[in-house]
């Protein structure tokens, strides 16, 4: 079963609008099949093929030659080589959308194409199924526990693969053969240990000397494995809003995962009781809002700068979307019963920030939306409508 990308309607009109369409991603988020559907009279040609790949790498103008237009390259970094071939080619030509490049690893990727197609190209990111997405297969469940533990990624639905084997096997054949691309790593049982370290932090306050010191590494080391997991969509780094209010303002960033069917996995969380019962419950449905939200602006091609706010007083916004002249807050709480507490940041927050237009909404583990005088209440299941 096929369920529909939302990301595909943004395709089909930019690819008009560019010679060269982009899209990346994080390893099987579904970019080939979804590519495959929106695109049915491309060619699909993938660069993980070493036949094909030695065929781009020694002979580029015989290869596209013959791949000369209206082509999906996928896996295109594994051909660095090719960029400049390809600018050459569709300066030359002319046409709109004539190549769709796609890629796993956002490092090369932008790095092949800001010093070769610049100007040229439009950039898109694919993750796994967003909520909206979800909803039109008929995939919700009842209990955002559920897809906490699960996770996102399409093989789990389409396969009916378990999560636990899922990302057993996705760690060990994707996330360690990525991360080993872009980086040496002699020891990948430490490795290991460090990404599960990341698990354990994830929603908090990024301290990466103490990530370092407890894993048994430098900090140098941390920070270029957590730049890896960033290229490779594992990780990602909200940071602190900018505007400077005082000094007690904090500046560290904060870690989340993606995907949370990952990070149950790296906490070794198999049950959704033990997810209900964990006093990290809040963090866990925190990073899912965080990333649903990351997912659906990406998904809509609608990008938007994203903070978060805190005070060295532990007053704090957990999503903060900067809209030139509106501010929209977020608090998201994983009670299915609203209390009044659950305003406290936000209306903090607005009475600091009083010259500013503020939006204030509450995302919270129950099922109802509301409209109160203190703000917005949306339930889980209607954030990113």
């Amino acid at each position: 079963m096929y369920i529909a990308r939302e990301l595909s309607v943004s395709l089909l009109e930019y690819r008009a609008k560019y010679p060269i369409i982009a899209v990346t991603g994080p390893r099987q988020s579904g970019k080939t099949t979804m590519l495959k559907h929106a695109f049915p009279e491309y060619k699909y040609v993938s660069l993980e093929n070493p036949d094909i790949r030695s065929f781009a790498e020694n002979d580029p103008n015989g290869f596209l030659q013959i791949y000369a237009e209206y082509v999906i390259l996928d896996e295109v970094q594994r051909v660095p080589s090719l960029f400049s071939y390809l600018q050459t080619r569709v300066d030359e030509s002319g046409i709109m959308g004539q190549y769709i490049l796609s890629g796993s690893q956002n490092f090369h990727l932008m790095q092949n194409i800001s010093q070769s197609l610049a100007g040229r190209v439009a950039i898109f990111r694919l993750f796994p199924f967003d909520f909206q997405e979800m909803e039109s297969a008929d995939l919700v469940s009842a209990n955002y526990a559920d897809h906490i533990l699960k996770g996102f990624y399409p093989a789990i639905f389409d396969r009916q693969i378990p999560s636990k084997i899922f990302y057993e096997n996705y760690i060990q054949t994707y996330i360690q053969r990525d991360v080993s691309q872009l980086i040496s790593i002699k020891n990948l049982r430490l490795f290991k240990n460090f990404l599960s370290l990341c698990a354990t932090r994830a929603g908090q306050l990024l301290n990466l000397n103490s990530l370092a010191r407890e894993c048994g590494i430098t900090q140098p080391t941390a920070k270029s494995w957590l730049s890896a997991l960033e290229s490779s969509y594992v990780v990602y780094q909200l940071f602190p809003w900018h505007k400077n209010y005082s000094k007690r303002i904090v500046k560290t960033p904060k870690l989340y995962f993606y995907d949370t069917g990952l990070l149950c996995h790296l906490l070794n969380i198999s049950d959704m009781h033990q997810i209900v019962l964990s006093p990290s419950k809040g963090s866990l449905f925190e990073n899912m809002m965080v990333s649903e939200f990351i997912k659906r602006m990406n998904h809509k091609y609608d990008l938007q700068d994203i903070w978060f706010f805190r005070d060295s007083a532990g007053n704090e916004v957990d999503l903060l979307v900067n809209k030139g002249r509106e501010l929209v807050l977020y608090e998201f709480k994983a009670g299915q019963t609203i209390l009044k507490d659950m305003f406290k940041g936000l209306s903090w927050f607005s009475r600091l920030q009083h010259e500013e237009n503020i939006t204030k909404i509450l995302v919270y583990g129950g099922s109802e939306n509301q409209i109160r005088q203190t703000g917005t209440v949306l339930s889980w299941k209607s954030f990113g409508k």
